[in-house]
């Protein structure tokens, strides 16, 4: 192409004018990861142009940018492949863990219903019931962050919570958030008077609620977190509000004190609890908030309909609502209502 052109292009110049004079040099044995972070930081010349390849200084061969791109690609791949496949089998080890809460919810109460969608694959609300033949404990909690850090975080707060169940029973929703609160900040190092700054400032918002079965007396403490209570024959969704003050973190106190409310409940009367992933999703036609008057509307609307099917209900609200916006935080909710005495 250049030939009749040559002299224009080329002149009397040796062809050394034209070849680089400083090329990227690599040795035959240099690991593809420290191949590719010099080839990236040569610049783009490396990718494009190749580099030269010598066993013990002596030249071997040529390296093409392209190749180097598709091998990292396939080595890219095959660790994707591998970190899911540990990501999958962490969610079957999370989901192990809340059947058993799962399975009490079910076969203690008549008409409840539970929704758990995590937004990755794990996630990082979590729920915990247990039974008692006087009543009934649940908690609906919401850990820092989603995904894997989010799941790690479900088995620290549930951990101290069985632990806390164990040593104080289920009874004391307040006493049982006091001791998960110094639980979590004792196993993360978040008590004032440590040497070091603590590396992790996490830990969850929370409902925690004991049904005592022959008072009909709903206990309740929260964590920055609601409770939606619909008695019968009200005209409107009580909103019962738990303290502003989260469990864990390092600007929580350690002796902090929850206030527990007490509820008192009536046949028929319908409970709903939500942590924030379903509140805060943005979407509709302005991209806001879900917002809490929509839940209570919702609940107003099917009053007289089973839990199971006021979560559908919601369910299919909220993604109505999500429509082609990205899911924000994981989504979990709870509804129970109050059955007349057997």
């Amino acid at each position: 192409m250049n030939k009749p052109f040559h002299k224009e292009v080329y002149s009397r110049k040796s062809s050394i004018a034209f070849m680089d004079k400083e090329p990227l040099v690599v040795e035959a044995d240099m690991d593809i990861e420290t191949l590719t972070f010099r080839a990236v930081n040569y610049g783009e010349k490396a990718l494009g142009d190749g580099f030269i390849i010598t066993d013990n200084g002596r030249f071997t061969g040529i390296g093409h940018g392209l190749q180097l791109m598709r091998v990292v690609a396939d080595m890219q791949a095959a660790r994707n492949r591998q970190i899911m496949h540990s990501i999958e089998y962490a969610s079957v080890i999370q989901r192990s863990m809340l059947r058993t809460s799962r399975d009490t919810m079910q076969h203690t109460l008549n008409d409840a219903d539970l929704v758990w969608e995590p937004r990755d694959v794990v996630g990082g609300d979590f729920y915990y019931f247990v039974a008692r033949h006087d009543g009934w404990f649940g908690t609906v909690a919401d850990c820092t962050g989603h995904g894997v850090p989010g799941a790690f975080m479900t088995l620290i707060a549930s951990s101290c919570l069985g632990q806390a169940i164990d040593q104080h029973g289920p009874t004391d929703p307040s006493l049982l958030l006091g001791s998960v609160n110094r639980g979590i900040k004792q196993m993360l190092g978040q008590v004032n008077g440590q040497d070091e700054t603590p590396e992790s400032d996490d830990g969850m918002d929370a409902a925690c609620f004991w049904y005592d079965a022959s008072t009909r007396q709903l206990l309740f403490a929260g964590a920055k977190t609601s409770l939606f209570v619909l008695h019968p024959g009200a005209d409107g969704v009580e909103m019962v509000d738990g303290d502003r003050e989260c469990v864990g973190y390092v600007d929580s106190g350690l002796d902090f004190t929850w206030q527990k409310r007490t509820v008192q409940m009536h046949a028929g009367s319908l409970v709903f609890v939500t942590t924030d992933g379903l509140i805060d999703q943005i979407g509709g036609p302005k991209s806001i908030a879900f917002g809490k008057r929509r839940i209570r509307d919702l609940i107003l609307s099917k009053r007289d309909r089973p839990c199971n099917e006021i979560n559908r209900a919601m369910q299919q609200a909220l993604n109505d609502w999500q429509g082609h916006n990205h899911r924000r935080d994981d989504v979990t909710f709870f509804c129970f209502r109050v059955q007349e005495p057997q």
